[in-house]
């Protein structure tokens, strides 16, 4: 795959599509991002700002950047396309893109969840769609900064489907490592037991470091972990290793006292002290999050396995409610996660 030939749409301008099109701009690829409302306008006016966990910092001005809402100028010399918008907005975007994609475009979701390139596929019959993984955190500056700026504050590559030769080289560069695995199910649902946090970042509204550094918290993700588990062991699925720690000891590793903890995980907590979690975004922004496609698609293979998971049928609920009341991430504690009155 000849790379400086190659056009790349990114088909959701926010966080993790911000700072993987800046990443591959900056490295001299052809990107153009498809997006809308603030995020467009700002990167239009002053650019894009990319930084990471390593040091980076690192500036696009805006007359060197492709920025547009119509999907049609985006998409139709794009070879290939990066879809990054959350879960929610999978069906509309494949609609985007079964109308104006090319055919040979080879699309990739680089989304949370395990079901969106099967609905990615089921609507784009003549594309090549592989699936993908983004293992890191991704923040936003606060409104109004400008230029606007993506932080990865967390580390990992991005894993691809196998299938296309010469892709994990041309998304692969600085600041953004990329290899593919023929395994994508395994890596999927092995990245979807540690997303099981994402919910507990948005209720405490702690940053991601501190709540993962109080054994509490991580007790509540420990016990959504083993419900997991016991559903995919009974479907007959093996999460993939993706980490240091195979998946099935996280558990173990999670219910550690917090200095023995600090001291095996130091990897799981390399990560930058403002990183939260998307659907900590969510929340506060009055947007629906992804919980049905991470704690929700749990709950489906418990359901269909016959395996119980009511810590994780908990979370869940909470999440809805906080989802329903729109005043932001609620405050709770890790007793009110696991059953107590609910109080900040």
């Amino acid at each position: 795959m000849a790379r400086q030939e190659k056009t790349i749409a990114v088909a959701g301008a926010g966080s993790i599509g911000c700072y993987v099109g800046g990443c591959l701009a900056l490295a001299g690829r052809k990107v153009n991002f498809l997006g809308r409302g603030r995020i467009v306008e700002a990167m239009r006016k002053d650019g894009l700002r990319v930084s990471d966990l390593d040091g980076r910092d690192r500036r696009i001005d805006p007359e060197a950047l492709t920025v547009t809402d119509d999907p049609a100028m985006a998409l139709r010399n794009a070879d290939i396309v990066l879809v990054t918008v959350k879960s929610g907005a999978t069906v509309e975007m494949a609609a985007l893109l079964a109308g104006r994609a090319r055919p040979d475009a080879i699309v990739v979701s680089l989304q949370n969840g395990v079901g969106n390139a099967d609905k990615l596929r089921a609507k784009l019959p003549a594309q090549r769609v592989l699936a993908g993984m983004v293992p890191f955190n991704v923040v936003q500056s606060p409104e109004g900064e400008a230029p606007f700026r993506v932080h990865r504050a967390s580390e990992g590559k991005i894993v691809v489907e196998e299938g296309v030769d010469g892709l994990a080289g041309l998304l692969g560069v600085e600041g953004l490592g990329v290899e593919a695995r023929s395994d994508m199910k395994a890596v999927q649902w092995s990245k979807l037991l540690m997303n099981l946090n994402n919910a507990l970042v948005a209720l405490s509204g702690l940053p991601l470091a501190r709540e993962l550094a109080d054994r509490r918290w991580r007790r509540i993700l420990a016990g959504q972990i083993d419900e997991a588990l016991a559903a995919m062991k009974a479907a007959g699925m093996e999460p993939a290793r993706i980490t240091g720690l195979p998946p099935s000891l996280l558990p173990k590793v999670l219910r550690l006292p917090d200095w023995l903890f600090g001291v095996l995980a130091r990897r799981l907590l390399a990560i930058d002290p403002e990183a939260r979690s998307s659907m900590w975004d969510d929340l506060e922004r009055r947007r629906p999050t992804e919980i049905d496609d991470l704690q929700g698609a749990v709950l489906s293979l418990a359901k269909q396995t016959g395996t119980p998971a009511p810590k994780i049928e908990r979370v869940a609920a909470l999440v809805r409610q906080a989802e329903a009341e729109k005043r932001g991430p609620p405050g709770l504690t890790p007793e009110n996660v696991i059953g107590g009155p609910r109080s900040a």
